[in-house]
């Protein structure tokens, strides 16, 4: 997949530090791999320098603001990340000098730093869309928030889809939204799918042992734990398990951590689950891979609302790449990423998916089938390599100059993903 290239893109993160937003270390690997030079903005983590080269990847770093609980803290986090993210693309752009910024969201704000050098200086703009933030908003605060913010939130995505000069999406419910939303036309709006490399979807992972050795069914969770992303519906899906199906076998471990991670376990206590569940914060890399391995079912319980019934989750493809039972709740895009491959039970209905669950503890064979499929499904059609070829792909459109072999699917491999 390698093209001669001179391209620099200037990435601009916010809401996690390099390399530990998967996604964006992978495109920005591919991209390095195509032979552009790539460099990362983005807030430190812990111990994290300033500045480093990352795989080839360049990243420069500024102070992470401290978590935003509130309106108001939104407000401090997102101009303070703005400020320090305009400041460091100015010393790269007066350093090393760029040919593309490429944004990606949450937030949209990002619009005006790449609105800024596009207007200026003539350089491209990509606009890379993970999140849709108006209705995340909207599900993340009580009664909707504000109508007021969330219009300013449509508004700052329909202006960053104006100014674009390509739009990556996640999936083919963004690229609707794109094209009616932001109406930006289909030829300047590519699907890069997130996935996970075909090397890692065929190694094999041995299992955490402490977990082996409690000889009971593990369900394992993982992902960030904000209020809008439904583990408060996981817990009482455990409490019918243990309270109204009588099951006791079983403990359940929840992966990751977010702004209600301390309200989560406090709700564990108050519903009697502290026997039953396991919270072990944020786990990364071979660690994280190994709890993983444990498990027998793996689930998510988003909830169905206009936010996750558009997002795909990489959670559920985290489950899928370790050939996984999974049980969640039949949202669009879950059904689309997995397939035959999960059990996917009536949105927002909690004694059901506990009785689901229930289902699958006692039948090691459906679960056995379920991983099969899952990782066949990964392979054929979710592997990150095809996702690459897309972005790259992009890129060539974005600047054509910067390539004169375009690489195809036909190049790979992989079976494309259909919708």
């Amino acid at each position: 997949m390698n093209a001669a290239s001179d391209g620099r893109i200037l990435m601009l993160l916010e809401n996690l530090p390099f390399p530990q937003d998967v996604r964006v270390r992978r495109e920005a690997n591919a991209l390095v791999n195509a032979g552009y030079r790539v460099t990362v903005i983005c807030p430190a983590a812990e111990g994290q320098p300033l500045r480093e080269i990352v795989n080839g990847v360049h990243v420069r770093r500024y102070p992470a603001p401290r978590p935003a609980n509130s309106f108001t803290g939104y407000l401090w986090e997102y101009g303070y990340s703005m400020s320090a993210s305009f400041a460091l693309s100015l010393l790269v752009f007066l350093q090393e000098g760029f040919d593309v910024v490429h944004a990606h969201n949450p937030p949209d704000t990002f619009v005006f730093i790449g609105g800024f050098y596009k207007l200026l200086f003539g350089k491209r703009f990509v606009y890379d869309h993970h999140d849709l933030s108006p209705e995340m908003y909207r599900v993340r605060f009580p009664n909707g928030g504000k109508r007021l913010v969330y219009e300013v939130l449509v508004l700052l995505e329909r202006l960053t889809c104006r100014f674009a000069d390509h739009v990556l999406v996640t999936n083919e419910s963004y690229r609707k939204l794109a094209m009616e939303r932001g109406r930006v036309p289909e030829n300047r709006i590519t699907v890069v799918r997130n996935g996970i490399e075909l090397e890692r979807v065929e190694a094999s992972v041995a299992p955490h042992p402490a977990f082996r050795q409690l000889g009971k069914t593990i369900i394992g969770y993982v992902g960030v734990m904000g209020h809008q992303d439904g583990v408060d519906h996981l817990l009482r899906v455990i409490y019918h398990l243990v309270y109204d199906l009588g099951r006791t076998d079983f403990h359940c471990v929840l992966i990751g951590g977010g702004d209600a991670w301390e309200s989560l376990r406090t709700l564990a206590q108050s519903l009697g689950l502290s026997e039953y569940v396991q919270f072990t914060g944020f786990v990364f890399g071979e660690g994280l891979l190994r709890y993983l391995a444990a498990a027998d079912i793996c689930v998510d319980a988003t909830p169905s609302n206009p936010y996750s019934d558009r997002s795909t989750l990489f959670k559920i493809i985290e489950y899928m790449s370790l050939g996984k039972a999974i049980v969640t709740f039949d949202l669009p895009e879950h059904r689309f990423t997995a397939g035959d491959a999960a059990v996917y039970v009536a949105p927002n209905d909690e004694l059901d998916f506990a009785k689901a669950v229930a289902d699958l503890m006692d039948d090691p064979q459906r679960r056995k089938s379920l991983g099969a499929l899952a990782r066949i499904r990964m392979k054929k059609h979710l592997a990150w390599e095809y996702s690459a070829l897309r972005l790259i792909n992009a890129y060539h459109q974005i600047m054509p100059s910067s390539s004169s072999h375009q690489v195809t699917v036909e190049d790979a491999d992989v079976v494309p993903f259909e919708q």
